[in-house]
This record gives structure tokens, C-alpha cells and sequence, in this order.
């Protein structure tokens, strides 16, 4: 199956463009987990999306016009947002308990809810390798975890539930390809959080420092930068070629919580994390779409 607007190999500007979304991405995890410790998680998801919105709406209005909000499937893009939104949420709130290198391996079996959302949703094509793939990284999961074995934190579900929602979210944008300038759909995504999330900010506010004031700023700016990116990539290439390319988040999502957190994967959570990220690869190759 061919989305509207998606070539159909993927350019090495593509490659490149996504290799630099995920590694911008795990900033604005990394100052939500530091945040976590003095905020409610709120009003940290609150300032992820108040910030994308005021930093991208007004450059859409100033380009464009009001009129760059009217586009093809306006609800497609609103639902887009509310995917982002809980997965935002339930990510946020993970890594308050869970190492940043541990959480983002979850999050890593989200190209392989990807291709089971987008047989059931889109109708393309799964076959047994895609099944089995999705078994073996829920294995790879329960090694990082090890439920029962004293590690296990409940938070891990929580951090498993975005990757499912992301995945959605993923499936929307590659849906949405094409059908509206990337600043729009970027500015699109922020719309629904953030007005959700600005009735429920006052009611657990806590007053932020001016240095504090200063990270929320930046997690905004890091989640507006990468998610632009992410969607020019998808713009330039397909979605099976630039999937695996999320793995590379690893790499600074490792340096960062090592540099910040103190927190490196013990043997166990890399034998989990290479589970995850090599069946996902199977799962994703550019030949097996081409079957």
C-alpha cells in the first residue's frame, strides 16, 4: 500500500532528517524525567505542548494565514495530536520510576505495533514473521523488566502504553502524508493537548523557578525541532525504510541517562534491548516489504 505524498525508497536526506529527530527527541525526555522529580507530570506534558504551540502556531499564521488551518482531514489531524497526548502522558509518567535507556527500549516495539495497526487499520499486509517478531519483543521486554524478579515497576505498563499510542500516532502521520504542509501538521498536533492540558494545568500548578522555566521552554522546543523533523522525513521517504531508523534514539538516550541519571543497562537490559531491536529490524527490512 502507497501513501499519497511518500516516495517509495527512502533518500538519504530521509535517512539523515530522521537520524537527527531521534536524536533531539530524548532531550526533552531527559528534562522531563530531571523536571519529574519537582513538578507534577501535568503540568510537565502541559508545557511540552503550550510551548510546541506557541512557538510553531504563530510562525504557521504569519507564513500562511489562518486559512493553513483548513486542510484536507482536519479530524485525522486532531486524533493524530490525542494519540500524542497519551502517549506523552503515559511516557512522561514512566520515566519518573523508570530508567530513560530501559523506558525507550519499550518504546522501541512501537514499529512492530505499527505494522499490527496498520493491517487492522489500514489493511496492509501481515504474515507470521510480523507475529512472531511481536512475540519475541514482548520477551525482549520482560527481560529488561523482569516482572517478578524484584525489578519490576508497575510504571514500566504505563511506558509500554506509549509505545502503542505512538504507534498510533505514527500510523496517522504516515496516513496524513502529503495532505498538509509539515508546519501545519506539526501545528495541528498541538492543538487538542494543549487545550486539554491548560484546564487541568492550574488545578496541580506548582510555580515553577526561572531556570525551570527555562527547561519546560526547552523540552517545547526539543518536541517541536524533533516532531518537525520526523515529519519531513516521512515527507521524503517511506515509512518502512525509516523505521528502523528509531533505534539510533538509543544512543542518546544511553549517553544522557548515564550523564544525567547515573543509569546504564546492566547485561540483562541490553540483551532485551538487542531482542527488541533486532526482531523489529526483521520485522521492518525494506526486502521483507518487498515480498
Amino acid at each position: 500500500m502507497n501513501t499519497p505524498g511518500v516516495t517509495n525508497d527512502a533518500p538519504v536526506r530521509a535517512v539523515l532528517t530522521a537520524v537527527a529527530a531521534w536524536q533531539v527527541i530524548p532531550v526533552l525526555d531527559t528534562l522531563a524525567k530531571y523536571l519529574s522529580d519537582y513538578y507534577p507530570i501535568m503540568q510537565l506534558v502541559w508545557a511540552r505542548f503550550f510551548f510546541h504551540f506557541i512557538l510553531v502556531v504563530p510562525i504557521v499564521l504569519a507564513r500562511r494565514g489562518p486559512r493553513a488551518f483548513f486542510v484536507a482531514r482536519p479530524g485525522l489531524q486532531v486524533l493524530r495530536g490525542g494519540f500524542l497526548l497519551v502517549a506523552t502522558l503515559c511516557f512522561f509518567t514512566g520515566i519518573h520510576y523508570v530508567p530513560l535507556a530501559d523506558a525507550v527500549a519499550v518504546i522501541f516495539l512501537c514499529p512492530l505495533f505499527v505494522l499490527v495497526l496498520a493491517a487492522l487499520v489500514l489493511g496492509e499486509r501481515i504474515g507470521i514473521a510480523h507475529v512472531v517478531a511481536v512475540l519475541i519483543g514482548f520477551l525482549g521486554v520482560l527481560v529488561i523488566h523482569r516482572p517478578g524478579f524484584g525489578d519490576f515497576h508497575p510504571a514500566s505498563i504505563l511506558v509500554l502504553g506509549a509505545a502503542l499510542s505512538f504507534a498510533g500516532f505514527i500510523v496517522s502521520t504516515r496516513a496524513l502524508a502529503g495532505s498538509a504542509p509539515p508546519m501545519v501538521t506539526l501545528a495541528y498536533q498541538s492543538v487538542l493537548p494543549v487545550a486539554v492540558m491548560s484546564v487541568v494545568a492550574p488545578l496541580i500548578w506548582v510555580a515553577p523557578s526561572g531556570e525551570h522555566w527555562l527547561m519546560m521552554l526547552g523540552i517545547g522546543v526539543a518536541a517541536a525541532v524533533g516532531h518537525l523533523l520526523l515529519i519531513k522525513a516521512y515527507e521524503m521517504g517511506s515509512a518502512a525504510y525509516l523505521a528502523p531508523m528509531g533505534y539510533t534514539e538509543m544512543i542518546a538516550a544511553v549517553l544522557l541517562g548515564l550523564v544525567v541519571f547515573g543509569d546504564f543497562p546492566d547485561a540483562l537490559d541490553w540483551l532485551g534491548i538487542a531482542m527488541i531491536i533486532i526482531v523489529s529490524l526483521m520485522a521492518t527490512a525494506p526486502w521483507r516489504q518487498r515480498a
